[in-house]
């Protein structure tokens, strides 16, 4: 798992994490690997691929290691490069014991180094594996054991001439991981090499400190099996069950119309939504949203009574959905371009108290003989004439329900999901720092008021005093007039 996503190209920037570990678990680990007839090489290598395993949840990884490719006798006094590399397949890792692991990994690599000699390059292009500008093909990570004394060179007084290690330099990556181990006195030294692109550093710390871990619970009991080993320290463990747990929050207290109504009293005439020629601002809206909330209290809409709302996309939506929450209600949004079948059924599931139509409710929806129709497009409405303020609803709460919207039935029928005032409320708060929403900002309603990304779009714009374009249906279907509607509002919040 990585930090951030992988970028397209390879930078190959990179940096080191070091490491020692102690003289006791370094004695025990070599004994251990003479005990299964494994190599330091072959010991390492195999917690390397336990830890990869646990950490990728993958069955199977591979990794890469680099020969001398200096087999025989004859190329010892010739100066040039004979590296070669070698990818080592590792299956299973977390499912075996300790003891199967080491003797899976002898055979792998010993199988290795008997065809050692055939290019790295070789078995890329046999295998054919898909290219990438992204990654090194076949194998991302790498291993690798530098056994060998320093000695030393009597240069004469014209140069100077030090061993250095075979890891690569601290400011490169050749791949996402690289682990390099060897001796230090009385102790393994270990080193990883890391992709600045992909891990942060403080990643590798855990990742270190992970395979240390593993490598005590590997000489502590070696029947055991690997994938039960913990890998957590206690700090670690701390912050996952109880750190990453400590989300007591104060929800913000008001409801989505109270917000509203805040950035009425603050900005009054600024725009509130724009419909191809049309505007209307925050006062217009909140006045009007206050007439129709009266009269739907005097139907008796209140607390948690569900109020369906089925019109084209328009200001009389947006005035319907704010006027059912000022009475106390919480609105079902019904899209007329639904199929009559689903839309009989919602209406039939919430069992609304009042419905909002407009000339665009379809005409075969068969509607419930006691349920009261208000005609959001009407000439007169029966509201025209009640108060611009808003009603008093005081039993009212952010605990209360603020709409029910539909999921899609792809797993059968449609189940009706009831959002309170506080978890809209909620969402909002948790993410204006990281946007910084407010009055500048113009937003576009693209999607279906009966699709809950809409709540985001609505409440989005009016409850931070920005602007709302309503995207009519025609150009919400032609990508092209579509962009032309952006460029010329100025869209700024698009989803």
């Amino acid at each position: 798992p990585l930090d951030r996503p992988r970028p397209p190209t390879q930078d190959f920037a990179g940096a080191n994490l070091g490491f020692e570990l102690d003289p006791a678990l370094s004695r025990d680990l070599e004994a251990l690997g003479r005990r299964h007839g494994c190599t330091p090489f072959m010991t390492l290598l195999a917690a390397w691929g336990a830890l990869l395993g646990r950490l990728t949840r993958q069955p199977t990884v591979l990794i890469g290691t680099p020969v001398a490719g200096r087999t025989r006798t004859e190329l010892e006094p010739l100066i040039g490069f004979f590296v070669n590399t070698l990818a080592l397949r590792i299956d299973q890792p977390d499912r075996l014991t300790v003891s199967e692991l080491l003797s899976r990994v002898r055979q792998v690599a010993l199988e290795a180094q008997d065809h050692q000699e055939l290019p790295f390059e070789q078995v890329v292009e046999l295998l054919q594996p898909p290219r990438s500008l992204a990654h090194a093909p076949l194998v991302q990570v790498m291993f690798a054991w530098e056994d060998y004394e320093p000695i030393a060179v009597d240069s004469g007084p014209w140069a100077s001439l030090s061993p250095q290690s075979l890891g690569l330099p601290g400011t490169t990556a050749k791949f996402d991981l690289s682990l390099t181990f060897s001796r230090s006195g009385n102790r393994l030294k270990g080193n990883l090499n890391y992709a600045t692109a992909l891990f942060d550093a403080t990643t590798i710390e855990r990742h270190a400190g992970h395979l240390q871990a593993l490598l005590r619970g590997m000489v502590e009991n070696e029947w055991q099996v690997l994938g039960r080993i913990d890998l957590l320290s206690a700090a670690e463990r701390d912050h996952l069950l109880h750190g990453l747990n400590r989300t007591q929050a104060t929800p913000p207290q008001p409801c989505i119309h109270r917000l509203f109504e805040a950035q009425v009293r603050h900005s009054p005439d600024a725009v509130a939504l724009v419909m191809d020629e049309a505007r209307m601002s925050y006062a217009e809206l909140d006045a009007r949203a206050n007439r129709l909330a009266h009269h739907l209290r005097g139907l008796g809409v209140g607390p948690d009574a569900r109020v369906a709302i089925c019109v084209q996309r328009g200001f009389d939506m947006l005035v319907g959905l704010l006027a059912i929450l000022k009475a106390g209600g919480a609105y079902v949004p019904l899209d007329p371009a639904y199929p009559l079948e689903r839309l009989a059924f919602m209406l039939d599931d919430s069992q609304p108290l009042v419905l909002l139509a407009d000339s665009s409710l379809p005409d075969g929806l068969a509607l419930p003989d006691d349920l009261p129709l208000c005609q959001l497009d009407a000439e007169r409405p029966a509201w025209a004439g009640q108060p611009d303020t808003a009603p008093e609803v005081p039993d009212l709460t952010p605990d209360h329900l603020a709409y029910l919207i539909y999921t899609s039935g792809s797993t059968g029928k449609p189940k009706g999901v009831m959002i309170e005032h506080r978890q809209v409320t909620r969402l909002f708060a948790a993410t204006q720092a990281w946007f910084g929403f407010g009055p500048q900002d113009t937003w576009s309603l693209f999607h279906s008021f009966a699709f809950d990304f809409s709540v985001w779009e609505i409440w989005g714009a009016l409850l931070h005093g920005g602007k709302l374009l309503i995207v009519p249906h025609a150009a919400s279907r032609s990508p092209q007039d579509f962009y032309a509607l952006l460029c010329d509002i100025g869209v700024t919040v698009l989803n």
